[in-house]
């Protein structure tokens, strides 16, 4: 096992509440960060990414949740890739992209339930070798955040965080977009002091 990890930022968009009844629709990865126990490293999260838009694996979807990406269902089932290839075609980027950097995948979101749930089951269900970060090896941006500030997790909103922890960039809804923007997110939090004990 190799003694450094490399952080991947994840972003899904998904039809529906829960895998399964309903669909991920897309998701984004871009690689954003190595750290040896002793020193985070960045690095640009546009230059090693991945993107897939999938084709429904139901015939749900709840309405609100698929305004949010604006993708368009039809379109997915023509057109989208088939969920097996997806899974196995990711599963073979973060192979590569961490045997590049010599490190163990992490997976990192904002916020972690939501994005992890849907990966971790369609990678079970879909993927040949299942998840390539195993079943526990994420870090959830917004517990980090909370503890850091020592904030309630209640509190711990990208509207209550300091403004200079925050990307520059649009959040669209994309998922690459978004996996992007929240790479920088992660790489501000990693560098940010926190705040003092009251």
């Amino acid at each position: 096992m190799p003694e450094r990890e490399l952080y991947i930022s994840v972003d899904v968009e998904a039809d529906g509440p829960i895998p399964g009844p309903y669909s991920m629709l897309s998701f984004g990865m871009a690689a954003c960060g190595t750290f040896d126990g002793r020193a985070f490293t960045p690095l640009d999260p546009a230059a090693s990414t991945f993107y897939a838009e999938l084709k429904p694996i139901s015939d749900d979807y709840v309405p609100d949740a698929l305004a949010v990406s604006g993708l368009d269902r039809e379109r997915l089932a023509a057109e989208a890739r088939d969920p097996v290839e997806a899974m196995n075609a990711a599963t073979a980027w973060v192979t590569e992209a961490t045997a590049a950097a010599n490190a163990s995948p992490v997976l990192v979101a904002y916020p972690l339930g939501f994005d992890w749930m849907f990966l971790y089951w369609y990678w079970t269900r879909f993927a040949d070798a299942g998840s390539p970060f195993g079943h526990s090896r994420h870090l959830d941006l917004k517990s980090l955040y909370a503890a850091k500030a020592r904030a309630m997790v209640t509190r711990s909103t990208k509207r209550q965080m300091p403004p200079e922890l925050l990307s520059g960039r649009p959040h669209t809804h994309n998922a690459l977009d978004d996996a992007i923007e929240q790479a920088e997110l992660f790489q501000n939090l990693t560098h940010w002091p926190g705040r003092a004990q009251p």
